[in-house]
């Protein structure tokens, strides 16, 4: 590209003019450590007794998450943690040199350490691997298999994002319900803060004047895009509807890629602002997915005024509540879904902003404090 520049200054005013976008796009969207940063904003503003963290992110994710500055200690570890083998390494020997004098450790990611400094909290955010194992290779699947029970076995205090995980985990791996905690994702308000306005994002992404459905999830098999693209050809026949599918390529894109329906739009990853946006001008935020951990896109989409669609599959019953339709995933049951959210907007748009509320950061901080207070006791 320098050469070039060098060579043509016309490209190097286009360059300058496309980098804001091609980087928003671009840019990797570390959401594991966005979870704990939310939990740890809303820890901060507990009431004492007052904690002090630490946080251990592989190089390059503190900056995607500037805001974790303000509220705790952020350090890079020495070794390469986009290698499992050099991660696992690293974890064994340089972690638990740096974490010696922690009171308290929390291993964010599913699993812990052989040597993990005890006492220990660990997160788990799902259990697909065991439900739905042809989506995972051979050797992730034996991997999880060989650590994740031994870390929950040793582990003081297992965090989950939902009731329903936490069942799982319990049943699993044959562990003490009072050992498994609940600690759900925090979505702020401020979300709608950053939004693109409607009319943008119409011209920029060619939708139309006509009805908006928006599913913001990777094409991964379970997440069950082909369901939508069944509703599009069968029952969703309007020819002014646009489903608008956001988000990466999973193992299932060539199914949509396959789509010869010009209403359906694939794409593919946004800046956050259009994806604020896409949600917020949606006549409906449509979720089939069948295994979930906890879903945040549903409460994204509430605190940005979607109407909620999704399946009644694993924990997203419990997630929406009233606050939306949850139906089986079956054609018939979707097939008058956008009629009745037509008619309910306004009811399902109120409902699900109060629902909302119920998972803010500083719900989560509260529970996460609740966690670090209960494996003390244990400890």
């Amino acid at each position: 590209v320098k050469s070039l520049t060098e060579e043509n200054e016309s490209l190097r005013s286009l360059i300058e003019k496309l980098k804001d976008r091609v980087e928003a796009v671009e840019k990797p969207t570390y959401t594991g450590l966005g979870n704990h940063a939310a939990q740890l904003l809303g820890l901060a503003e507990q009431p004492p007794p007052n904690w002090h963290p630490t946080v251990v992110a592989a190089r390059g994710l503190a900056a995607a998450h500037p805001e974790l500055i303000a509220v705790a200690d952020v350090v890079e570890p020495s070794f390469d943690s986009s290698s499992r083998l050099r991660r696992m390494v690293g974890e064994a020997t340089w972690l638990r040199q740096h974490s010696g004098e922690a009171t308290l450790v929390h291993h964010g990611g599913g699993t812990a350490p052989m040597r993990a400094h005890l006492p220990y909290v660990l997160t788990i955010h799902d259990l697909q691997f065991r439900t739905y194992p042809q989506y995972f290779s051979r050797h992730k699947r034996a991997y999880l298999s060989a650590v994740v029970a031994p870390s929950v076995r040793r582990a003081t205090v297992v965090a989950v994002p939902s009731e329903y995980v936490r069942e799982s985990v319990v049943r699993a791996y044959d562990v003490s319900p009072d050992r498994v905690m609940v600690v759900p994702h925090g979505i702020e308000p401020t979300l709608a803060a950053e939004v693109t306005p409607a009319a943008d994002l119409r011209r920029r992404y060619r939708l139309g004047e006509g009805p908006i459905i928006v599913y913001p999830a990777v094409t991964h098999p379970h997440k069950r895009h082909d369901f939508l693209l069944q509703m599009m050809r069968k029952h969703w026949t309007d020819p002014a509807l646009r489903l608008v599918l956001t988000g990466g390529e999973g193992q299932a894109e060539a199914t949509v890629a396959a789509c010869a329906d010009s209403r359906v739009l694939r794409v593919g990853r946004v800046p956050p602002a259009d994806r604020n946006g896409l949600l917020a001008m949606a006549d409906a935020m449509v979720f089939p997915s069948e295994y979930e951990g906890f879903g945040a896109p549903l409460i994204e989409a509430m605190t940005l005024g979607a109407p909620v669609v999704c399946s009644d599959a694993t924990c997203m019953p419990q997630i929406v509540g009233d606050a939306g339709l949850v139906r089986p995933l079956s054609l018939h049951a979707w097939a008058t879904v956008l009629d009745e959210v037509g008619r309910r907007r306004a009811e399902l748009v109120a409902a699900g902003h109060r629902r909302a509320q119920d998972f803010t950061t500083q719900a989560s901080g509260a529970a996460l404090a609740t966690v670090y207070a209960r494996a003390l006791q244990l400890s």
